[in-house]
């Protein structure tokens, strides 16, 4: 787990030597959908760096109950997958700022992104790198977990 201050020592280094990719996204509740996107995004490159929201910037972007872990457990989870090389939180509401000091190579999000929209395109393109959006595993996301916990738990109540 870094910090954005990390970057000039630990990230910048790499670049010369590693096809660094990146990819970001809140992972309140992990699953194997987003399991599924780190490998293949790792598969893009040589060092895999996941930008997580901070529990403030997912407050504003998914509402006041949001998220159910907070930002360290979060980072903790998704930093202990072999896929995983680092985990850097923002609190900005989109990584465009993280992005522009990391300068990754590869650029990833899931295929809910048309490649027009991914935020830090424009930066990526701009030095030559690549920008892809994934095919997700159908049937997985955290909305939906949610929802289906609190299902679950409303029926064993009764």
């Amino acid at each position: 787990m870094l910090s954005r201050d990390d970057i000039p020592s630990v990230i910048a280094p790499l670049r010369s030597t590693r096809r660094i990719v990146f990819t970001n996204g809140c992972f309140d509740i992990l699953h194997a959908g987003h399991a599924d996107l780190l490998a293949r995004a790792r598969q893009l490159g040589d060092f895999l760096i996941v930008g997580v929201n901070s529990s403030d910037s997912v407050r504003r972007l998914k509402g006041p109950t949001r998220p159910l872990n907070p930002t360290e457990q979060r980072m903790y989870v998704l930093a202990s997958l072999a896929c995983v090389d680092a985990v850097i939180p923002f609190d900005e509401d989109t990584p465009y700022e993280l992005i522009q000091a990391v300068q990754p190579h590869v650029l990833v999000k899931g295929g809910d992104w048309a490649i027009e929209n991914i935020v830090g395109r424009d930066i990526v393109e701009a030095s030559g790198g690549s920008v892809h959006s994934l095919k997700l595993l159908p049937g997985y996301s955290t909305t939906g977990l949610i929802q289906k916990i609190l299902r679950t738990c409303s029926a064993e109540a009764k």
